[in-house]
């Protein structure tokens, strides 16, 4: 029988009514022209089936919904008596998908990407998403400063209608950052506001920091960083006009071009406050940090605003509003601010809900909670909580929420979702430093055994100086009150004859037992007790005072040990410190169960002082004493000593103080170190934590009993040594560095001077 082409497909394709068909009722329908899509799924996509009348409206929708499968590059109907014969042409499937000259983007990252927006091998090509994937590939480059790319794609027919496609990529060079220029800006010197923009032009640096590629994201960074520094400066009708970024004919170049109009200078001349105070209106003044008389900030008036609704928080008021309401005077460049005050209304939390931890335990991050469930809500508590959590180091991530119980007005529910993170570790470790020369290390450690929040650790330590073998057990919450209890046993063997000290060994095997005892958030006291064996090694050329203490306790004695410490730590942070103050008074005692008897008391503290956005001054004072008890002598592996890159810098490890004849330190009964260092970014790299400079004045001195001359018997002021230079601490990808470079400014004949010293790890 003869077959025709259903003028429908013309009338649907062409939109012309001047073709039209018989409708008739379909008795059969076959599809030709498949390969790999199963007819199935051909009778699946189709809106008409066996039974179905078909006229030309009917043919259009069909030819229309195989269409937007995507799956056909042609589609058409023919009749053959009363069967429906579907021809279709298949789009070809990607076989393969290559990149040539890519080294910017990691290959299987790019192909996971081009897989969200449909193109993968083993899919069917389609040129709309295949374009979309050349240009969201190329708008990647442009993020990284490589304007000049160029991208070529081509499409390889390969049998059983597939297809190869090629990206072939000439990445070229990234377009650098030639000039900024900051038009309108007088009342501050350009170089100075161009030192706060994350990127610049090229410097000595660049090559590690890339500050000189552009990016929009980071400008826009700069240019609020730039509004910023203008506001807090009295500038309160400050303004960005315009932003102009251009780029050289060869692409290679970036010019960016800021128009900016200063304003006049503002003064606060008036601090009200209005609205409903379930706190005292003087304690909240006091928050207000903005005073009158004062230029304008609004780094000031946003602290204010904050602390006055922290404030609130903290007896209960979560949704307290604080807006500050200004009243300017443009005549006279005058604002005055009213605070206006909304408590909102008080809120208790019904639950805690803890989710995420699939091994550590609920009560682990539980007990860490000061916030209480059926208690008033206090943003200071969930704080305190959240940061105790975090500090545990089981989580990578730990999110609070408070979302308002549903059908009150005076309750929140407190969701804690923490991710957590491998607590288990078996590390290698290799280090060098210029006191103990190379070292290795090792350990295997859990910190949160079988999610109980206890830690185990075994440690090994292999310097030429120190060997430390040591097994500790420490349970956080040995009482629900948070007391802990540790257990530590160990082998110490120290030997000093590597360093400019007075030769001796010690093999030291000891174990105790430890209770921490935190008395608030802030401070911790520390219990110990411990017993251990020494066997102490001297030669012919050990002091004369290291031969007669052991002819007099022999050369293995039993010591046991009591010690009470206390810490308390306020520092805004553990690595990076800008603020704040840290304590730690620790005291031990020889007692008269053992052997050997003395005492020994350490003092220190330290002041983190911001002195501004990029400056901390840090303070550091540190004291100690030591003495034998019963008329017995201080034990002379027990000494202080002074001197290397943790103490007073310039002087070689462990030097200062006295001396034996052969000019080797004696160690002393007391010690004094002193230290002020002023940190700052390293040059170029102002928003990178990880690498900070310093600039140093180091003093220290060590003495008592005396050496053989008689000399450091008493403390005396000519005898400290003094030392200044600068630093550079690195928390590098491979571990930490730390060197420094000191001039003494003040020693002694026979002090030993080490100029340069450093120490660097890393783990493997």
């Amino acid at each position: 029988m003869k077959r025709k082409l259903i003028p429908a497909i013309i009338a649907g394709l062409f939109a012309l009514p001047a073709w039209a068909m018989e409708p008739f009722v379909i008795k059969d329908i076959r599809v030709e022209g498949i390969q790999r899509t199963e007819a199935g799924t051909v009778f699946s996509y189709l809106p008409v089936k066996v039974g179905d009348t078909l006229d030309d409206r009917r043919a259009s929708e069909a030819i229309k919904a195989l269409y937007a499968t995507g799956f056909f590059k042609d589609v058409s109907l023919e009749v053959q008596g009363n069967v429906l014969i579907v021809n279709v042409a298949e789009r070809p499937a990607i076989a393969e998908i290559t990149f040539n000259g890519l080294k910017e983007f990691n290959k299987d990252q790019l192909k996971e990407s081009f897989k969200q927006i449909g193109l993968a091998e083993s899919r069917i090509l389609d040129r709309s998403v295949l374009d979309k994937a050349e240009q969201e590939m190329k708008r990647q480059y442009f993020s990284r400063g490589k304007y000049a790319v160029d991208i070529k794609t081509t499409v390889t027919p390969l049998e059983r209608n597939r297809v190869a496609i090629t990206f072939d990529i000439n990445e070229g060079e990234a377009a650098k950052i030639k000039q900024i220029h900051i038009i309108g800006a007088h009342a501050f010197k350009e170089s100075d506001l161009l030192d706060m923009f994350s990127q610049g032009t090229s410097n000595w640096l660049s090559w590690y920091t890339k500050n000189d590629q552009y990016s929009k994201q980071k400008l826009q960074g700069d240019l609020e960083n730039l509004r910023s520094y203008y506001l807090n400066r009295g500038y309160l009708e400050f303004a960005i006009n315009s932003t102009q970024v251009s780029i050289s004919p060869d692409k290679r170049d970036i010019y960016v071009t800021l128009g900016i109009s200063e304003g006049e200078k503002y003064t606060v001349t008036g601090i009200n406050m209005g609205g409903k105070f379930p706190v005292p209106e003087d304690e909240l003044r006091k928050l207000i940090t903005l005073k009158t008389g004062d230029a304008f900030s609004r780094e000031k008036l946003t602290a204010s605003t904050k602390a006055i609704s922290d404030r609130l928080g903290e007896d209960g008021y979560a949704f307290a509003n604080v807006n500050a309401v200004p009243d300017l005077n443009k005549e006279k460049h005058e604002v005055a601010f009213t605070f206006f005050v909304d408590p909102g209304r008080r809120t208790y939390v019904r639950h805690i809900n803890v989710t995420g931890n699939t091994k550590t335990r609920d009560e682990v991050v539980r007990r860490e909670f000061r916030q209480m469930e059926g208690a008033w809500y206090s943003n200071k508590k969930i704080e305190q909580s959240k940061t105790r959590v975090n500090r545990l180091g089981f989580f990578s991530d730990v999110n609070l929420e408070t979302p308002a119980v549903t059908g009150t007005t005076d309750q929140v529910d407190l969701n804690v979702n923490v991710t957590e993170k491998p607590t288990g570790s078996i590390m290698l470790g290799a280090g060098y430093s210029s006191a103990e020369g190379f070292i290795l290390s090792g350990s295997v450690s859990q910190n949160n055994v079988f999610g109980s929040g206890n830690q185990l650790a075994l440690q090994m330590n292999s310097g030429r100086v120190n060997k430390v073998y040591s097994v500790s057990y420490t349970n956080p919450y040995f009482t629900p009150d948070g007391v802990s209890l540790g257990y530590d046993v160990y082998q110490r063997n120290i030997d000093t004859t590597m360093l400019q000290t007075a030769p001796y060994t010690s093999h030291t095997t000891g174990g105790g037992v430890r209770l921490g005892v935190p008395f608030t958030e802030i401070d911790t006291v520390l219990f110990g007790l411990s017993a251990e064996n020494t066997s102490i090694g001297v030669t012919s050329t050990s002091p004369q005072r290291y031969i007669d203490f052991v002819n007099q306790f022999g050369n293995r004695n039993t010591t046991v040990i009591g010690s009470i410490g206390w810490a308390r730590d306020e520092r805004d942070s553990l690595l990076y410190p800008t603020k704040g103050t840290y304590q730690r008074l620790s005291t031990e005692w020889g007692l008269p169960a053992g052997d050997i008897e003395y005492y020994k008391a350490s003092y220190q503290r330290q002041w983190f002082y911001p002195l501004s956005q990029n400056f901390t001054l840090m303070l550091n004072g540190e004291a100690g004493t030591a003495g034998g008890l019963n008329g017995q002598p201080l034990p002379f592996y027990k000494s202080y000593y002074a001197g290397g890159v943790s103490s007073v810098r310039g002087f070689d490890n462990a030097t200062i103080g006295p001396k034996d004849i052969n000019g080797l330190a004696l160690g002393g009964t007391k010690r004094i170190v002193a230290n002020a260092e002023l940190f700052f970014p390293f040059p170029g790299m102002h928003n990178d934590k990880s690498v900070r400079v310093s600039a140093f004045f180091d003093a220290g001195d060590v003495w008592g009993p005396g050496d053989y001359l008689g000399r450091y018997a008493k403390f005396d002021t000519q005898d400290i040594r003094y030392s200044a230079g600068f630093g550079v601490s690195w928390i590098s990808p491979v571990g930490p560095l730390r060197f420094s470079l000191a001039t003494p400014l003040k020693k002694a004949d026979d002090d030993r001077i080490q100029r340069f010293q450093f120490m660097l790890g890393t783990t493997f």
